[in-house]
Formats: C-alpha cells, structure tokens, sequence
C-alpha cells in the first residue's frame, strides 16, 4: 500500500473527525512560533536600546516583554500538546476498537492463521507508532514549521545575506532525516515481529505452566524468555540508535554554520555593513531555528514508523470475510431441524490435502447421529462446517432443505449449541458465564440450567456459590466441573441443534455419569450431532457414521453396523469387549 493512500485513509477515517482539536491545536503552535520569533527580534532593540543607547525606559519594558513572550510561549505549547495528546488517544482508541472489531467478526481460519500473540503486539506495538504520527507528528508539523518560519522572517529582516548562509543546514538535515528515515522503517519491523514473537512465548508459558513444572522444564524456559527479550532488545535499541544519530548530524551543521557566519558577519561588522545587536538578533534566531529543524527531521522517521506500522494494521481492519452473509439470505425456520450433507469438499488450505472427499450424510431431525473415527478422519470438520465456520469447496449443506449458504449467519448460529471437551470458560463469575449463552436470561432460569446440568452440586459448596470468580479459563474448576458449565450455557441456549465435540472425553467414572445425564437432558428432543471416542457413549445413537480419511465408509445402528462393518466392529472391540 503507497504511503499517500494510506495518509488520505487515516486522515479520511481517523483524523478528520478531530479537525476542531486540530485546529486548535495549530493557533496555539502559532502563538508559540509567533512568541518564539519575538524572543529573537527583541534582542535587537534590547542590545541596541540598553547597551548602547543606554535607555532606562526600555530597560524594564523590553525584559518584561521578553518574559511575557516566554510565558506564552509555555502556556501555549501546553495547550498544544495536551490538545494533541487527547487527540492522540482517541485515535488510539478508535484504531484499537476497530481491530478488535474486525476480529472478532473474522472468519475462523484468519484467526488460525496467526498467533493472537501477534495480533496484541498489533494492537500495541503499531498502534502507537499509528498514533504517534497522528497526534505527536501533526503538531510538530504545525509548530515547528511555524517556528521555523517565523525565526527565518526575523532572520531575513535582520540580514538576508547570512539567512541564506545559514538555510543551507535545513535541505542537509533533510536528506539526512530522509536516510535515517529509511532505516527506522525497516528495522521498526522487524521489532514489531519481535514484539508479536514474545507476545505469543508469553502466552504458551502462562497457559502451560504446569507442564514446565511438571518436565522440570524452568531453567530452559528462562534461557528462551531471556533469547526471546534479548531480541526485541536488540531491535529497539537499534530504533533508538537511529533517532539519536540526528543529534550528532544536526550538532555538526549548526556548529559549521556558526562558525561561517561568525566569520562571515564579522567581515561585515568590520566593513561597518551591519550592527552588532543585528548579528546578535540573527544569531539567536538562528540558534532558536535549531531546534525545530531537529525536531522536523525527527518527525520523518516517526511518520515512517506510523506508515509502516498501518501498513500491518489496515489489512487487518480492511479484512473481508469469505464467510457472510449474501445478498439473498433469509432467517432460518427450523421445522423438523433435518441436516444434510451433499457431496461436500473441503480443505482448510490450498496448500493441504482435501479433508473430506465428496461426503454425503442424511442427519434426521430431533435424533442423536453419531460421528466414529480415527483422529484426523474428518468428525470435527464435519461439525465446524454446520455452523459455518467455514465454506464448503463444493457441495452443499441444507438445514431443512435450506442451504446454509442462503440462511443468515446470525440466525444459523442462533439455532445452534456447541459443547467441545476443549471448553472456553471466562475469567468472571459462573452465573455470567452461563449467562453468556442470553444475556437477558433470568437469575431463575440460570438458576435451573444450573440445576439440569447437575452445576448445583459443586455451585452450593463454594463460598459465593454463583458469584465466585473463576479465573482464566475457569482454572479454579475441575475438567467435569467445567464441562457441566459448558452445558448449562447450552441448556439455557434451549436451541433445536446440538453439537457435542468429546464432550465426556478424559472424565472419571462418576463425573462421567453426571455429565452424560446432563447431556441426556439437553439433547432431548434436539438434532444433536456427537463425536466420541467412547463407543460407550453412543451405543444408542439412532444412527452411527463411520468416517475414514474425509469420506463416509459406513453408517447405521450400533447392531447394524457390529454385523455390516469391519471398521466398527474393530472399534467396538478394542473398546467394548476387551472390557
């Protein structure tokens, strides 16, 4: 993306909505220029009125003018940077909110695609190089430019002859700027990367800390944060680096420019073609010029870093999903809640083998299907793809002959629970946890989903029953107590569709049994949809689907495929008749 496209996007999407901040801000970097310019001109009245004209009347004003202008220099590049810096954050905000936005409503597979390490390191890291340029930038812009010209017109009426001597340092400091500039950009980059690469360790050891401890793994984990910080280390210094090298650039050109006109001007003096407190009037104009000429080409190697860093943003906040709804969709009227799978492909990348091959399934309305096979077979596809998690290759998926191609998203999902053995709990308190499936719910009816799902049983012997805090991922919970939460949110969900995905996998004995009657509860009467690896739990399925490698190799009743099907049979007595 050029670099003017994307100047015209901020400031169309996030800038011009802050204009009357702007602009307030730019008559406030005026009345800094415009005191800033006076500081300099009153040193010639002041040499030449109280040094040598010895006048006592100008001997007070001109000191309490000077102090004035630098008064309102003060307050008003306060006003200025604190104007921007509201700006700035709101910007911030507004950059933050709309990423978010974007992926939260983004398609399944963009998430799977990258570490959500590395879109927090967007959400930091670029987002404040992004507002950097847009607020810190802006203003320098706005003041310095101003100084710099205001300084340069006394510097022209006190001689024109050394001003243009002395303008020479501005188009040096530029191509200097412009060079360095180069090098931030790309080494910015490359400790964004660094940033998303520590974000993403750091969220793999937190979330896995029992197995370091348990592999006694704590040493080495403390070498990989230390390689892992060493790097970004490395990145950002060299950024600094950068930065700082203007100071040695711009010291040696103000340093060869005074010393030329120090020499020049005094060929002058001597010829008697200018006044003293004229060269000292134009050598603190050009001494106050210094520093808005640094701070201009500081400001190129910022907006290149706010270039760079939107480049990596807008993607993310432009993103079109291939998953939405079309032109024509419609709201799903569930009647019998029949599933069918026709002739469906599908792959999760170009790159990747096909994981199902032409499926075919008829799942019946307000039955339990059941889904067999090894691991890698396809079963978990096969129950992503009905909410639409993902599009189809080819083939079709239809809810009561309605393609789900057709229906809107929001109304399939509404049709739909999901219980997985990976459940995704909130850092907050059960009873909102199990209102996160409505919102609206009663305390009566969370209550009784609670009840259904047999939560009670470990609810009531806690010490704020619904009101406990759980923590990250409901760590302060068993895996059984976790699940019947899981299932209460889907109780209380009360959809016509169930998807159950391991939902009793790696339980005890007792928890199991619990578990399995709050999922009797909740399927009752329901399309459900289950894969297990237990035969146990789905002896009484209506209908069993045997997958192997993405196709359906064979289906029916538990009886009818103990007699029809090798693969089942070998599944049913590695774990069933071994027992």
């Amino acid at each position: 993306m050029k670099s003017g496209i994307i100047i015209k996007r901020l400031y169309k999407d996030y800038s011009k909505m802050f204009l009357n901040k702007i602009f307030l801000a730019a008559f406030f970097s005026i009345l800094v220029a415009g005191s800033t310019s006076s500081i300099a001109w009153l040193l010639d009245p002041a040499i030449k009125k109280i040094f040598i004209d010895k006048d006592e009347t100008l001997i007070f004003l001109i000191p309490l003018f000077i102090v004035i202008s630098f008064s309102v220099k003060g307050i008003s590049l306060y006003y200025a940077k604190s104007t921007m810096i509201n700006v700035g954050e709101e910007i911030k905000k507004l950059l933050q909110f709309n990423m978010i936005s974007s992926l939260i409503n983004a398609d399944t597979k963009i998430i799977d695609k990258k570490h959500s390490g590395k879109f927090i390191s967007n959400l930091t890291f670029d987002v404040t190089h992004i507002t950097n340029m847009l607020s810190d930038a802006i203003l320098a812009l706005f003041k310095d430019s101003l100084t710099l010209v205001g300084l340069l017109i006394v510097m022209f009426y006190q001689n024109w002859k050394l001003s243009l001597i002395s303008i020479i340092m501005i188009p040096l400091a530029s191509i200097a700027s412009k060079t360095l500039a180069k090098r931030v950009s790309k080494v910015a980059t490359e400790a964004q990367e660094k940033s998303g690469f520590l974000n993403s360790y750091l969220i793999e050891l937190f979330k896995n800390h029992k197995v370091v401890k348990i592999f006694q793994k704590e040493d080495y984990e403390i070498k990989r944060s230390d390689k892992h910080l060493e790097g970004l280390k490395e990145k950002n210094a060299k950024i600094r680096t950068v930065f700082v090298r203007v100071s040695p650039i711009m010291e040696t050109f103000t340093g060869i420019m005074i010393a030329i006109l120090i020499f020049y001007s005094g060929k002058l003096i001597i010829k008697n073609e200018i006044d003293i407190n004229n060269f000292f009037s134009f050598l603190a104009a050009m001494m106050l010029a210094y520093q808005p000429v640094r701070s201009l080409a500081a400001v190129n190697m910022a907006v290149k870093q706010g270039l760079s860093a939107a480049r990596r943003i807008l993607p993310i906040i432009d993103n079109i999903n291939e998953v939405k709804d079309g032109p024509s969709s419609t709201e799903l009227m569930i009647k019998g809640a029949n599933i069918k799978f026709e002739n469906v492909f599908f792959q999760y990348d170009e790159k990747n083998e096909k994981v199902l091959n032409g499926i075919s399934l008829d799942i019946k309305g307000g039955k339990m299907s059941a889904l067999v096979g090894h691991s890698g077979s396809g079963k978990s596809t096969i129950l992503n793809l009905i909410p639409r998690f993902y599009n189809v290759i080819s083939g079709d998926i239809k809810i009561d002959n309605h393609s789900i191609n057709k229906i809107k998203i929001k109304s399939l999902r509404d049709k739909i629970s999901l219980v997985s053995q990976d459940t995704t709990l909130f850092d907050d308190t059960i009873k909102n946890n199990i209102a996160y499936a409505n919102i609206n719910a009663t305390d009566e009816e969370i209550f009784t989903a609670a009840k259904l799902s047999y939560c009670e049983d470990f609810i009531n012997l806690l010490p704020n029953r619904y009101d406990t805090i759980i923590g990250e991922n409901g760590i302060r919970l068993s895996g059984g107590e976790k699940q019947r939460i899981s299932i209460a949110r889907a109780i209380l969900k009360k959809s016509p569709i169930v998807l159950l995905d391991e939902a009793t996998s790696s339980l005890d004995t007792e928890t199991e049994e619990k578990i399995q009657n709050a999922i009797n509860i909740l399927t009752k009467d329901r399309t459900t949809v289950v894969i297990a690896h237990r035969l146990s739990t789905i002896l009484n399925s209506d209908k069993i689907f045997v997958i192997e490698k993405g196709n359906i190799l064979d289906s029916g009743s538990h009886d009818e495929l103990l007699k029809n099907s090798d693969q089942y049979r070998i599944f049913y007595e590695k774990q069933i008749k071994k027992k």
